[in-house]
């Protein structure tokens, strides 16, 4: 009993490095992105025609970050089906920044790392914005996904300890439990001699008398 609760313990804390430290990310994400999308020029994001500016981007992530279920949904959906009707640069890194965006079902650090690294191959045509924002959220999700994966191996490693220790205890428990057998068939062994031997000093006694 003692084991499991160290194991729910353990698993307690380790998901909760993992939700401090993605807090902690979206919130320094979002810092530096708005920073960059008050640095970014007119003509930073003109390079690349009908390519959406940053604020796009960053006004959806607040939208997704609102709590609003409905919306959360509709934008998430809309994001999905864009990077897979029209499959591009701008809405693979639309569907990627909705899927590494916490708060909402659609979230998945592991895919969003995937396709922002399909996207930061064809950086050649995005903007200097859109680059800076797959960066920022790939280095992101690669640190949480790391974290992600040391407490899985932490939480695992703690259920392989409590597991071969109840093993051992189970094991020490049939030992005691055989060891009493034989001592119980022993003793039974023992008494029943000792009744034979009282019976025939009994009859010994009689024939003598």
């Amino acid at each position: 009993m003692h084991s499991k609760l160290e194991i729910s313990k353990t698993g307690r804390m380790a998901m909760t490095i993992v939700i401090v430290t993605l807090l902690g990310g979206c919130t320094q994400t979002k810092s530096l992105v708005s920073s960059m999308g008050r640095s970014s020029t007119p003509s930073d994001d003109a390079v690349i025609l009908g390519a959406p500016d940053a604020e796009h981007y960053l006004s959806e992530l607040y939208e997704l970050s609102s709590g609003d279920s409905k919306l959360q949904a509709e934008i998430f959906a809309d994001a999905r089906s864009g990077a897979t009707l029209t499959p591009g640069p701008q809405t693979k890194l639309r569907y990627a920044l909705a899927l590494a965006t916490p708060g909402h079902p659609g979230f998945n650090p592991e895919l969003a790392q995937s396709v922002l690294r399909d996207v930061l191959t064809q950086q050649a045509i995005l903007t200097p914005a859109e680059t800076t924002l797959a960066t920022i959220h790939l280095n992101s999700m690669q640190q949480l996904n790391a974290l992600s994966s040391d407490a899985r191996r932490a939480i695992a490693s703690s259920s392989l300890a409590a597991t071969t220790e109840e093993a051992a205890i189970l094991q020490r428990l049939a030992t005691a439990e055989s060891e009493n057998q034989r001592l119980r068939s022993e003793l039974a062994d023992a008494e029943e001699k000792l009744d034979a031997i009282t019976s025939i000093e009994r009859s010994i006694r009689e024939q003598d008398q």
